[in-house]
């Protein structure tokens, strides 16, 4: 009888460390790395998902007219003011000629051009503190009104940390 409780007990035992081996295990090991700037400037959208997608402009069917778009974007600059200037005048073209739609951009309700001077967007205290403010894309009704047809374009931005006061940019 303790023979046969002794071998039950052992095959229990064997069974049991039988099972954990057959147990799968995986580990995984990577590094994590972080810098922290100092002097933080960024200008980024608040809602991250739309950036790098076409966005729509849509049309008003019972006013025959065409929407506008506004998104908001997060600021801060702990040294300076923010400028910001177009690259290229934007529009919006079907292919045909004389029928592009002019766009009127205006970023924390500043109006932007394709000048080479930039034009100041955010102040350095609004800067300094961080907020966020709004990007406004409009349509500028063409002298005849819409033409129909599928229009397409690119607004360019490019924003830059303002030069401190008493200093000159390079």
């Amino acid at each position: 009888m303790i023979k046969q409780c002794t071998a039950a007990a052992l095959m229990a035992a064997t069974g049991l460390t039988g099972a954990l081996a057959w147990a799968a295990r995986e580990e995984h090991t990577f590094e994590v790395s972080l810098t922290v700037p100092n002097r933080p400037f960024y200008v980024i959208p608040a809602e991250p998902d739309w950036i790098h997608r076409p966005q729509q402009l849509w049309w008003d069917y019972p006013k025959a007219t065409l929407g506008s778009l506004e998104k908001n974007f997060d600021v801060r600059h702990d040294s300076s003011a923010i400028d910001a200037r177009l690259l290229f005048e934007p529009y919006l073209e079907n292919g045909r000629p004389n029928e592009a739609i002019m766009l009127r951009v205006t970023f924390n309700n500043v109006e932007l051009s394709a000048q080479p001077v930039p034009r100041q967007v955010v102040s350095r205290e609004e800067a300094a503190s961080g907020k966020r403010v709004a990007l406004k894309i409009e349509p500028i009704e063409p002298a005849g009104g819409y033409r129909s047809g599928d229009y397409h374009g690119n607004v360019l931005l490019m924003f830059s940390a303002a030069a401190p006061a008493g200093e000159t940019a390079p």
